[in-house]
């Protein structure tokens, strides 16, 4: 197991204290890796600290050292514009590694983090010399990738189409994962999941704008006096956005802002949490994050037809797939109140299907993807 070694090739820098947003997943794969025997060498940080990272392990390398394969991320900005001042002063740096390494006979896999520079919406959001800029750069990237790439992972496959390249190499899915040590709580809140018959109690976790609208939910809750909704965003994000919201307000809908374990009380209390996205095309492929927290608390999901979440939801049996339409939301919410049993068959679906969706699953799948070329 010692002797097992890969490199891990994240070109941007993370916060490891205190890891937020697209930083949460490579601080998780680190970790998996680690837990599944690998002593990964890991390349990240701002350029000079890559730099630094890189030149010890080609030396390490030209010393006769074996790694199994190297493992790469995308950074939600374009690989060259990853400095704080976002200025490419180190335009050679990361894709000159990647071609050591190809050069050496060193399989490389990389996970391609989201293609949203490729809808209306990026266009709206950014100016356009600084847009024209990016899709340069993150065109340039996918012309690197298609040279030295062996894998090239996404969070579904159904995001190839929107990929504007033809890939030489194989293409595959590697979605987020569930913290395998967050699973030993699982029994715990197996004791909280006992069926009640107060108010079905409904719980969102992240943004309400733009992608993010949260506005047929609200209506929905609003019109139905058992139901119960607790969403939690950023203060910031509500005082920016409540105006939308407001007239949905009453006593059963409650706004909080917390973070962390602070989340946990609302994740206990909670009969269901809720991914119920607008359809739009974007959410074809978008697999957030929050779909395997929810599953780590063992908690059913209710999600909108049309999008990716709502297809795994529905596949693996964890929750309520159901139509962007208020009356038939409606209609399931129902459903549920008057037959609140369902909810612990899904429960026990969402145990069944919790090893088979770990950190440590996605790290096997890359070692087994990439060791076997």
């Amino acid at each position: 197991m010692g002797n097992k070694r890969c490199i891990i090739h994240l070109p941007f820098h993370i916060d490891f204290e205190h890891p937020s947003g697209s930083q949460i997943r490579p601080v998780r794969i680190i970790d998996a890796f680690k837990n599944i025997g690998y002593k990964a060498e890991v390349i990240t940080g701002y350029g000079d600290e890559r730099k630094k990272r890189i030149r010890e392990i080609e030396k390490s390398i030209d010393d006769g050292i074996k790694y199994d394969f190297l493992y790469s991320e995308s950074s939600t900005q374009p690989t060259l514009l990853t400095e704080k001042n976002h200025f490419p002063k180190y335009p050679f740096l990361d894709f000159g590694f990647l071609k050591f390494c190809k050069q050496r006979n060193i399989k490389i896999g990389l996970f391609y983090r989201d293609i949203y520079w490729r809808f209306p919406i990026y266009d709206q959001s950014v100016k356009t010399p600084k847009r024209q800029i990016a899709k340069s750069f993150y065109n340039y990237d996918l012309y690197k990738y298609n040279q030295l790439l062996d894998v090239i992972y996404l969070p579904t496959k159904l995001m190839y189409e929107y990929i504007p390249f033809n890939f030489k190499g194989i293409v595959d899915e590697l979605p987020p994962g569930i913290n395998s040590c967050e699973i030993e709580k699982k029994n715990i809140e197996k004791n909280t999941n006992e069926v009640n018959t107060n108010n079905l109690k409904i719980f969102y976790v992240g943004g309400i704008s733009s992608i993010y609208n949260i506005k047929l939910l609200f209506e929905v809750v609003n019109e139905l006096s058992n139901v119960e909704l607790t969403v939690c965003c950023r203060k910031e994000e509500w005082e920016k956005e409540k105006e939308v919201y407001e007239s949905f307000i009453n006593s059963r809908i409650k706004i909080i802002h917390k973070f962390g374990k602070d989340l946990e009380p609302y994740f206990r209390e909670c009969d269901i949490c809720s991914l119920l996205f607008e359809p739009i095309e974007y959410r074809n492929f978008a697999m957030p994050v929050k779909l395997f927290e929810y599953m780590t608390y063992l908690k059913p999901i209710i999600s909108t037809k049309g999008t990716a979440a709502g297809e795994f939801v529905e596949k693996n049996d964890i929750g309520w797939n159901v139509e962007y339409d208020k009356e038939k939301l409606k209609d399931i919410m129902n459903l549920i109140l008057n037959n609140r049993s369902t909810l612990l068959g899904k429960i026990y679906n969402i145990e069944k299907t919790l090893n088979y969706n770990t950190w440590e699953a996605r790290a096997l799948k890359v070692k087994s993807d990439l060791t076997s070329l």
